[in-house]
């Protein structure tokens, strides 16, 4: 396995990178510090899987996960993270990320969830599924379509019009939003619903 690690904090690249080498199936053609040069050494090197980190400099992982799958690389991705947020989780899932695992997790489990990525399957962390899971989708179909045109910066009599419901339901609908938001307003509801993945791209 050709492996790229990207990770903007020096010491924790070098060493996982180290730790990896040392397995007989596993070599280390690259080590990037931010998601540009991630993405460069990933096509350069002809990489089989990156591992990326998500928080970093230019491009984040999941940017670099993004671009890599729009591009149809053979390149599979394992997302190495502190975060255990269901938004980027779902957003890992719509890129076609491999793996995706928690930064404690140590390197002989990690080598281990590298070769069943290779083999073609996907390894989740199960913190992280289960973190999805209580962070499930609060808002209808319908209220993700009026979220969708307020996004666009569509007025109430816009989406009345858009969607045939009266503009009295509209802002019933909006309120409704905003409550289980629990945003300040509607831009802030559009914000959040964003973050956490729960519009539609």
């Amino acid at each position: 396995m050709r492996i790229v690690i990207a990770e903007d904090q020096g010491m924790l690249r070098g060493a996982v990178s180290q730790l990896l080498a040392l397995e007989e199936d596993i070599e280390m053609v690259g080590e990037a510090e931010n998601g540009k040069q991630a993405l460069r050494l990933i096509r350069e090197k002809n990489a089989d899987i990156a591992v990326l980190d998500i928080e970093m400099p230019l491009l984040s992982g999941l940017e670099v996960a993004e671009k890599l799958r729009d591009e149809g690389s053979k390149c599979r991705v394992a997302i190495v993270t502190t975060f255990a947020r269901s938004g980027y989780l779902q957003r890992a899932v719509k890129a076609d990320v491999m793996g995706y695992l928690l930064k404690d997790t140590p390197v002989s489990e990690l080598a281990e969830a590298l070769r069943k990525i290779n083999a073609g399957q996907r390894v989740f962390s199960p913190h992280l599924t289960f973190s999805m899971m209580e962070e499930i989708n609060p808002l209808t179909k319908r209220e993700s379509e009026i979220l969708l045109h307020l996004r666009k910066g569509d007025s109430v009599k816009e989406i009345s019009k858009a969607l045939f419901i009266s503009p009295a339901t509209i802002r019933n609908y909006i309120s409704e939003i905003i409550q289980k938001l629990e945003a300040r307003n509607r831009m802030d509801a559009v914000a959040i619903a964003e973050n956490k993945g729960w519009l539609p791209e």
